[in-house]
């Protein structure tokens, strides 16, 4: 059985549909993620084939240097602003849907903590959860 994963931005303008299982589940408390949910870190469901994510809509994108090193797509919808999803240059195949984006976020099932050396000691997470100091190889 294929399991889909739909959701999209606040005002709709901006909708998606992944099948499959994802190849990671994640929260990371990189700076850039900190910022750009307005907290102490962003979550994310992705996937490792890009046709196995459908999206309709269109997207506005801003490109930047990750903790990484690494070039990120960063997409959101023009109307309302919400972020809905990051490619990476270096793995164009890869889609990372922002976990709050989803239309049941119940669908989440974080694996791991990543850039545990940017957190702050007031976003706790549940400490059962893998903690990686950056992104696992």
């Amino acid at each position: 059985m294929t399991r889909h994963f739909t959701g999209g931005c606040v005002c709709g303008a901006i909708r998606y549909q992944a099948s499959g299982e994802p190849i990671f589940q994640n929260h990371c408390q990189c700076l850039d993620c900190q910022k750009r949910s307005g907290t102490g870190h962003g979550s994310y469901v992705t996937f490792g084939r890009r046709a196995d994510v459908e999206i309709s809509g269109q997207p506005s994108t801003w490109r930047m240097i990750a903790d990484s090193g690494n070039e990120k797509i960063q997409a959101f919808c023009p109307t309302c602003g919400t972020p809905v999803y990051v490619t990476f240059v270096a793995m164009p195949e890869v889609t990372a849907i922002n976990a709050t984006s989803l239309d049941d976020p119940g669908q989440f099932n974080p694996q791991a903590v990543t850039y545990t050396v940017r957190g702050h000691a007031w976003d706790t997470i549940d400490p059962v959860l893998q903690p990686f100091e950056r992104m696992p190889g």
